[in-house]
């Protein structure tokens, strides 16, 4: 009998799925820079107590307008104090937990929403096909920015109404996505061997259908989350999403702006991180499809 455990076998039989997908992440540059840079963030927003060097609420007129250390100012406050001397390191660094808290929580409600819809329409066809198709035509004919101003500006702005609102608005991408995936997904044999034996209606979406949809699923996430990210900066940005004094780089970018002529870092700073999350965002979702998808697991 042939012992597989064998270096000689296995070298003969080539390397095992778990090498393949390290040797393709570890060649992917895309990938690794998105996880590196989100990685950081994430750890960045975590620690946020430990490393703030002063509170992020504190103010002192004393100190306002002092500017980074790269265009003269002190160490005392390395990315300079805003209009109100609240240092601006420290509000950039517990910025970080509202912009990924709302991304994250926005994109998981989307998701939830709009998977479970596309893949019911997809997977049943008929009257619910229709009806999701519907929905999602009369999702896309409403302008989401619009929208979630309207409704942000009748609520009231808050991180938990940003939420809510952006997570019940960014579902539609998902549906169309996984209804498509599901559609084709549901032609193939294996899930008319599934049924032909037995299997229930939840075991097929969970086994046969989900596995091989998931690809798809992880690029639309982090677009959504994204796409999240942005909205909330925009709604900020025009004073109808997180309220002050709560660190937002939307926020900051909005408070900054009036001073933009004479002190552009104010805006800079705040714009060039947002700037960085969203890319790394995306870098990393493209780059998860590319080293999951199945014709990259022969």
């Amino acid at each position: 009998m042939t012992d597989m455990t064998d270096p000689l076998m296995q070298d003969v039989q080539g390397p095992s799925p778990r090498d393949l997908l390290k040797r393709r992440v570890k060649g992917h540059l895309g990938l690794l820079t998105g996880v590196g840079i989100v990685g950081l963030l994430v750890l960045v927003a975590i620690f946020a107590p430990l490393l703030a060097p002063h509170d992020p609420y504190a103010q002192s007129l004393m100190t306002r307008m002092e500017p980074p250390v790269f265009l003269g100012g002190d160490w005392e406050h390395p990315l300079g104090t805003d209009h109100l001397g609240r240092d601006y390191l420290s509000r950039l660094i517990y910025g970080a937990r509202v912009s990924l808290l709302i991304g994250a929580v926005a994109a998981l409600i989307s998701g939830v929403i709009g998977t479970a819809m596309g893949v019911a329409a997809g997977y049943f066809g008929g009257k619910v096909d229709a009806v999701v198709t519907f929905l999602i035509n009369v999702r896309l004919a409403m302008p989401v920015v619009l929208v979630a101003l309207a409704v942000v500006a009748i609520l009231g702005g808050s991180l938990t109404v940003v939420i809510g609102v952006l997570g019940l608005l960014l579902w539609d991408r998902f549906a169309v996505v996984m209804r498509a995936s599901t559609l084709q997904v549901a032609r193939r044999d294996y899930v008319a061997a599934a049924r032909s034996i037995g299997a229930s209606t939840p075991r097929i979406l969970l086994t046969e259908i989900m596995p091989n949809i998931v690809n798809n699923l992880i690029v639309i996430v982090t677009l959504e989350m994204a796409h999240a990210i942005l909205l909330e900066a925009a709604l900020s940005f025009l004073g109808l999403g997180v309220q002050p004094p709560t660190p937002s780089w939307g926020l900051m970018v909005s408070e900054g702006k009036n001073m933009m002529l004479f002190e552009p870092w104010l805006v800079l700073i705040p714009g060039i991180v947002l700037f960085l999350l969203v890319l790394a965002i995306n870098l990393m979702g493209d780059g998860l499809r590319d080293v999951t998808a199945p014709e990259n697991r022969s």
